[in-house]
């Protein structure tokens, strides 16, 4: 298990938030995979001449095209970071050793990913957005897998539904390697769950293939735990 992750500003923080040590920006790429694609991703993120949808007055506006599916997969990252944040921080009482193992090792791989889009992203990376976990029950571990079995599954279909709409075969590259990662989370949660269950027809296909959903369903789904308001008018879907 990993228990640090870096900021953008190259600063490696532990999971509370203290700083450990200092590292570049381009280390932290190297260290989530992602390679000459992600290389590439920053240097479109940082143009100087190419602002972010802050610097339009709305710091939530997501862009339009590759930028905003992007920033879509970044507001998704977000959330499921949160949620896995907040388990870990206030874990049900029956929660095992085990158990509480494997939500900090999800809860840490959400961390890197939220912070690989918001590094590789740059100015153009919206805000962070802020959560409404008040139908959660975080004691009880029915609720608290039930809402990660959500979280997970809908991410799944997100990648796979964002997927043909990304114009940058190194964009989908970097997305191919966070949705197999994502899979893995929603098959253990759903095992979690019901022993056997991490790949019934409530997710696979009658062709064995992962079920796929456009963005507009899955900001749907998201909607209730998404108290900024975020603005997609660009957002690339079908």
């Amino acid at each position: 298990m990993k228990n640090s992750i870096e900021k953008t500003d190259g600063q490696l923080l532990s999971v509370d938030g203290v700083a450990e040590t200092s590292v570049k920006r381009r280390q932290f790429l190297k260290y989530a995979g992602a390679g000459a694609a992600a290389a590439a991703l920053v240097a479109l993120g940082c143009k100087k001449d190419n602002p972010g949808p802050g610097m339009g007055g709305n710091e939530f506006y997501f862009g339009s095209g590759d930028i905003a599916i992007l920033n879509y997969a970044y507001a998704l990252e977000q959330l499921e970071a949160a949620f896995y944040t907040e388990v870990v921080a206030n874990p049900y009482g029956s929660i095992s050793d085990w158990e509480r193992a494997l939500m900090t090792d999800i809860r840490d791989h959400e961390i890197a990913h939220r912070e690989f889009f918001k590094a590789a992203l740059g100015q153009q990376a919206i805000a962070s957005l802020t959560f409404d976990f008040s139908a959660i029950n975080f004691s009880s571990r029915g609720s608290v897998l039930a809402t990660a079995k959500t979280f997970e599954d809908l991410g799944v279909s997100a990648y796979n539904g964002a997927g043909w709409l990304i114009a940058d075969v190194n964009y989908l590259a970097l997305a191919g390697k966070i949705v197999s990662v994502e899979a893995r989370h929603a098959a253990l949660v759903r095992d979690l769950i019901e022993n056997g269950s991490f790949a019934n027809d409530e997710v696979i296909d009658s062709n064995g293939l992962d079920l796929s959903n456009s963005p507009t369903v899955v900001l749907q789904a998201a909607a209730p735990f998404i108290k900024s308001p975020i603005d997609v008018t660009d957002l690339p879907t079908y």
